[in-house]
């Protein structure tokens, strides 16, 4: 799944039990733990024209992976910080971390915003 050919992602319904990061192999990159490493990459990444029904159903078995895979989270920031168009990265769609991507945006506009704010409702304090 790390060399995308072209697809979607989307969030898992089932928790992921996860290995804590300090108990990981510091020096190993977080993909080789993947467990979409043993999948075909198919599962993740949509054929072209591929029918709706077909594409949903693709999508929740990869999500189904996504779920079960130690390094889900970093899988997730690495598609989300690249950012990588297509495929189901982290237990979500291409169309999903796009989604994630705008909030995230937004949310920083928003902290921005209040900070411009707060700083020019400073009154100076007399010395």
């Amino acid at each position: 799944m790390l060399q995308p050919p072209h697809s979607s992602l989307q969030v898992a319904a089932v928790p992921a039990q996860r290995v804590p990061v300090r108990d990981r192999d510091q020096d190993a990159p977080w993909h080789t733990e993947a467990v979409c490493r043993r999948d075909e990459a198919g599962l993740f990444f949509a054929p072209s024209k591929e029918p709706t029904a077909a594409r949903l159903s693709r999508e929740e078995a990869a999500k189904r992976v996504c779920a079960r895979c130690p390094v889900m989270v970093e899988c997730r920031e690495h598609a989300l910080l690249q950012p990588e168009p297509y495929g189901v990265w982290g237990g979500l769609t291409a169309a999903e971390r796009r989604v994630v991507l705008a909030r995230r945006r937004r949310r920083e506009m928003e902290l921005k915003k209040a900070a411009r704010a707060t700083a020019a409702n400073r009154i100076p304090q007399a010395g």
